[in-house]
């Protein structure tokens, strides 16, 4: 064997081995993709839920708080009290686009049947849970890794695809087996992508650089979730988010309960207090007639 038929021959074999590091980054960064992908629709799907079901609790304990507020400032007329009262108080005014702010759950003209069963203890309609299939993460997955911006050589290019892994995604949202179908021939009809004149190695060299940074996306992405209200949630009861829901029902419920008794009792000693002040007043004139 000549030095160039050896030189050729580990050449040959150092692109293998890219190739194969190639392939194992492409697999195991598609497959954090799809769990990246997966824990948002998650927690996309309980965000919805809590809305729906503690959304109306939370008003109620909103307006409850503003009463015992404004109770306490008509008692004292001290202006802190005031102040207080007239912060809780705007705290439960009406906003401008409240449907879109809280998903639905409550609109200007107040809170819809749904949400409002919730405080009455009726059944109410939950949102659909999604939890796409094998399938829809396979056709995910060679979706991903044909499609994705990052792979475009151009600004063109990369609207291009962003726009289209746009869909992909809502698609996957879904579970919608049929439209990522329709999308997967969608992008192979679509018009092939132009690259540079690199050699093999140089191709997987920049491959391997572009799957690292892709990673390091992704690993904030899902910090960012974990790290949310509604993703610690989740990671407290993974298996049984509704449980979860339930749990902290219960809990708001009681609150609403002590709040209400409260109010109950301010309001019964006010007006204890004005009958014994009207019958101190009637008292007092029946002695200055005698």
């Amino acid at each position: 064997m000549t030095s160039t038929d050896a030189s050729s021959s580990g050449d040959s074999e150092g692109v293998a081995r890219l190739e194969r590091a190639v392939r194992a980054a492409e697999d195991a960064l598609i497959e954090y993709e799809i769990a990246v992908e997966t824990f948002q629709i998650e927690v996309d799907n309980f965000s919805r839920l809590h809305h729906q079901r503690l959304g109306p609790v939370y008003s109620r304990l909103d307006e409850l708080d503003a009463l015992i507020a404004e109770a306490v400032a008509a008692k004292t007329g001290d202006p802190a009290d005031l102040d207080k009262a007239r912060e809780l108080r705007a705290q439960v005014m009406p906003m401008p686009n409240v449907e879109e702010l809280f998903n639905g759950w409550v609109t200007d003209e107040g809170v819809v049947p749904d949400a409002a069963a919730m405080l009455t203890g009726q059944s109410a309609r939950t949102p659909p849970r999604v939890r796409p299939s094998e399938e829809c993460r396979r056709l995910y997955r060679e979706l991903a890794r044909k499609a994705h911006p990052d792979l475009a050589q151009d600004d063109n290019e990369r609207d291009r695809r962003g726009e289209f892994i746009t869909r992909v995604n809502q698609a996957y949202a879904n579970g919608d087996e049929a439209a990522l179908r329709a999308l997967t021939e969608e992008w192979e009809a679509g018009p092939a992508l132009v690259l540079p004149e690199l050699t093999r190695a140089e191709e997987l060299y920049a491959r391997l650089e572009w799957l690292a940074a892709r990673k390091e996306l992704l690993t904030i992405r899902a910090r960012e979730l974990e790290e949310s209200a509604i993703g610690q949630m989740l990671l407290m009861a993974p298996d049984d988010p509704d449980r979860l829901i339930e749990e902290v029902a219960e809990e708001l419920l009681a609150r609403v309960e002590r709040r209400e008794a409260e109010l109950a009792g301010m309001a019964a000693g006010g007006a204890g207090a004005s009958d014994a002040e009207g019958a101190s007043d009637a008292e007092g004139a029946e002695g200055a007639q005698g």
